[in-house]
């Protein structure tokens, strides 16, 4: 068998909540070929994770935008790969660009989260 194909969609910092149903809507109605041959996976933002995921159809997965390095504590704002994991989130993006460029995220750090993250996945 060849290459499975990957389509992922980071929603950034962006919708509301009728934003978000009308998206969830449109993909629903959409045609997705074999997940033998495709991986679909949308990213909303956390605020909207257990909300699109419950609605979206099963070959559809959902990811977050980022996790915190640690399991837990007094961080405020942040997500641990242990709550994503609870919510049934596979996915995570690590290492954007745009975390690394405007919140001056270092290899490091990226390094740390991918260690947590696959500790609980």
């Amino acid at each position: 068998m060849g290459r499975k194909f990957f389509v992922g969609g980071n929603w950034k910092c962006n919708g509301t909540v009728e934003q978000v149903e009308s998206i969830v809507n449109t993909l629903n109605a959409g045609q997705i070929a074999s997940t033998d041959v495709v991986e679909v996976v949308v990213s909303p933002p956390y605020v909207f994770l257990p909300t699109v995921k419950a609605k979206l159809r099963p070959e559809i997965q959902v990811a977050a935008q980022n996790c915190w390095v640690k399991k837990g504590g007094a961080f405020t704002g942040e997500v641990s790969a242990e709550m994503l994991v609870n919510l049934g989130v596979p996915w995570v993006i690590l290492g954007h660009s745009e975390r690394r460029s405007l919140m001056g995220e270092s290899s490091d750090l990226l390094e740390r989260r991918l260690h947590m993250h696959s500790l609980r996945a």
